[in-house]
């Protein structure tokens, strides 16, 4: 579901000087991410103004309005504070005209400012709006941060999926979340996963119950967030499947409308999973960087066979 983000909790996430803006100004809401430069408004071209974004000076948007009449800028800015418009924002430090503070507070829209450089804060705000107002699904399954790689490990009811990544924390790896992952679309390659509020930190075990994994643990098992890079499916062992022995199956599960790589683990008794999953993390960092020991098996197996038919 889509959220909402307020002025004020844009304010202190990105630490920015609250210039004018009462109780009811900063609770102002903030539905996009996207950010407007004003430029052609403040020349009084209005027929395509984006009223209900955050509106970003910078030095050539302040530096324009200095240089028109103090009854001039007045009247353009009391027409860029539009009753959906949440805030306008000042970067590097710039000092704000009266007439800007008079015509935001008419229409109880807060002035905010940064020290930092026009572009940046634009990267920022974006970024950290895109984060909270992106739309969430939530999957079943657990995410842990394994070697620095967001793990998302699958599965049936009951396979042992919390036990996994409760042997995997014991094991110096991070808990980001158990039973229910939320996940959004940062971009079109990047899949976020993140706890529910409720379950933040919390991790079921079978016969014991709800554990407190930053209690029992210390505040370096767990982490807010991890972008999904890897998902593991554990399946029960059956006797009379095929199971890929060389890791040449190329599978993948979408979800949040991105591809993540799948590679499915059969369970049974006598294996330990979460080393399994530490070193198939592992060797998935290896391909990204470029190592294939599948490929490198096969590569020797073609030399052989030729070495062989040679003789």
């Amino acid at each position: 579901m889509t959220e909402t983000v307020k002025i004020k909790e844009l304010a202190t996430a990105l630490n920015l000087e609250i210039v004018t803006g009462e109780e009811k100004a900063l609770n102002r809401d903030i539905r996009t991410a996207d950010v407007s430069r004003p430029g052609l408004e403040l020349t009084g071209y209005f027929n395509y103004y984006s009223h209900d974004r955050l509106q970003l000076f910078g030095s050539k948007e302040v530096t324009f309005a200095r240089r028109m009449m103090p009854e001039e800028r007045l009247m353009v800015i009391r027409r860029l504070c539009a009753e959906d418009t949440p805030a306008l924002v000042i970067s590097r430090g710039l000092d704000v005209s009266e007439e800007m503070v008079q015509a935001c507070n008419e229409k109880d829209i807060p002035i905010l400012r940064s020290n930092i450089s026009t572009s940046r804060l634009l990267g920022q705000m974006t970024s950290y709006l895109d984060g909270r107002l992106a739309t969430r699904t939530n999957v079943h399954g657990v995410l842990v941060d394994v070697y620095g790689l967001g793990v998302l490990i699958q599965g049936d009811s009951g396979i042992g999926k919390s036990e996994t990544a409760l042997e995997l924390i014991k094991r110096g790896h991070r808990l980001i979340a158990d039973d229910r992952v939320d996940i959004y679309k940062q971009d079109d390659l990047t899949l976020i996963g993140e706890p529910p509020k409720i379950l933040e930190h919390l991790i079921e075990i079978r016969g014991i119950g709800i554990i407190d994994v930053m209690n029992l643990f210390g505040a370096s098992a767990v982490r807010g967030s991890m972008q999904v890079q890897l998902a593991v499916y554990l399946e029960a062992w059956a006797k009379d499947k095929k199971y890929d022995r060389l890791g040449s199956s190329d599978e993948v599960v979408h979800l949040g409308e991105v591809d993540i790589p799948q590679i499915k683990i059969p369970v049974k008794t006598g294996r330990n999973v979460a080393i399994i999953i530490e070193v198939a993390a592992m060797n998935f960092r290896a391909k990204t960087m470029g190592y294939d020991a599948t490929q490198a098996f096969e590569d020797r197996l073609s030399q052989l066979i030729e070495e062989n038919s040679a003789l």
